[in-house]
């Protein structure tokens, strides 16, 4: 099975999503959003697309033109029932894709915290009680669209599904703490401006960080399990 990690920026990519992901068969490769844009056929066929996490927003499209080519391909995908999983700014995509609306929060939330996960949340019940880390200034509007399985009191919408085959995460479930240096060098201006301790954030990843990967990783094998059973 084939595996295409969609992404935007290239530290912020699988993580721990990697182990899982290649223990239940899936072959891996990386493709940049913006500079090798997926052709129709492969936003079709590929077994799975996972679309991750970036700076930008789906507002942007007008800097970032190719963004509207993801969302199309997004929308034809997610029409189709194809496995799709997206983090981050790849779930705001996936949300607009799916006729959701996505707008700036007016701050930004970015740290540890846990999830208000909803009942029946499938996969998703892994995160319970799992600190996870946030890094975001934009709020999907869960509604008619979609509907939110997982919030925290500044994002009403952390995480939905949409059926069986797709899965979108606001938070960074799949992050390694090992990477931690160098989303903080990658991100610097960002953290500066939302005055964000340093200091405070990798003594929080040091707290957090391992059991976020075992939580994430089950959560993940978990849901790849029901898209084997639905094949």
């Amino acid at each position: 099975m084939h595996c295409i990690a969609l992404y935007h920026v290239r530290f912020e990519d699988l993580g721990a999503f990697s182990l899982p992901l290649e223990t239940a068969g899936y072959e891996i490769a990386y493709r940049h959003a913006g500079a090798a844009p997926l052709t129709a056929e492969e936003w079709r066929d590929t077994d799975l697309i996972v679309i991750l996490g970036g700076p930008i927003g789906v507002g942007d499209v007008a800097s970032y033109p190719w963004l509207a080519g993801e969302i199309d391909g997004l929308a034809q995908r997610l029409a189709q029932r194809q496995p799709t999983l997206g983090i981050c700014l790849g779930a705001q995509l996936m949300a607009v894709a799916l006729g959701a609306q996505v707008l700036p929060s007016g701050g930004k939330e970015i740290g540890w915290s846990p999830l208000s996960i909803a009942a029946g949340a499938g996969p998703l019940a892994h995160l319970r009680g799992v600190p996870v880390l946030h890094w975001h200034g934009d709020n999907i509007l869960p509604g008619a669209a979609l509907l939110a399985e997982a919030q925290t009191a500044a994002t009403p919408c952390q995480a939905f599904r949409a059926g069986r085959h797709a899965l979108a995460l606001q938070c960074h479930v799949e992050f390694d703490p090992a990477m931690l240096e160098e989303w903080l060098a990658g991100h610097a201006l960002e953290l500066q401006q939302a005055g964000v301790d340093l200091a405070q954030l990798r003594a929080d990843t040091r707290q957090h960080g391992q059991r976020l990967v075992q939580a994430g990783q089950a959560m993940l094998s978990a849901w790849l399990r029901e898209l084997k059973a639905c094949v």
